[in-house]
């Protein structure tokens, strides 16, 4: 991944503002990374919550203005059986936007049980998750271009 022409590929990164506290900081981390490795054409959409991410990611990905997707969001589970099928349909549908579009979509919505694990997944014990979409997303597209 040190050869940054090799990243200067058109990039949309989706992000939910829904639990803004975490996608924010998801966000970060993705747009600090890209600057890493010298991703420049980077688009940025930001959708109300994660349930609109594969739409926006269809419509992405429809345009053929890209060359990989970066999906965005954090679902942190309440009192009810919402989470369920709020992360259902998410994955569901960023997985086949992918297959559908033969474009990478990078799932990094975070579900999790509680605030304090997605925040270790935002630069805590985990890592961060937003810049490591971007290294799948570089790696991808450049899987894509040798094949």
């Amino acid at each position: 991944m040190k050869n940054q022409d090799s990243n200067n590929f058109p990039l949309v990164i989706i992000v939910s503002r829904f639990n803004s506290e975490i996608t924010e900081k998801l966000l970060a981390g993705a747009q600090e990374r890209c600057k890493e490795l010298g991703v420049s054409n980077v688009t940025v959409i930001q959708v109300p919550g994660a349930v609109e991410i594969p739409l926006i990611a269809q419509k992405c990905a429809a345009s053929e203005k890209y060359e990989a997707i970066i999906a965005l969001g954090a679902v942190i589970r309440g009192e009810t059986s919402h989470y369920d099928y709020v992360c259902d349909q998410v994955s569901q549908g960023c997985q086949q936007v992918m297959l559908d579009f033969s474009i990478p979509v990078i799932f990094e919505v975070l579900m999790t049980e509680n605030e304090a694990q997605a925040e270790d997944r935002v630069g805590g014990k985990h890592g961060h998750k937003g810049r490591d979409a971007v290294d799948v997303a570089c790696e991808m597209v450049k899987i894509i271009k040798s094949i």
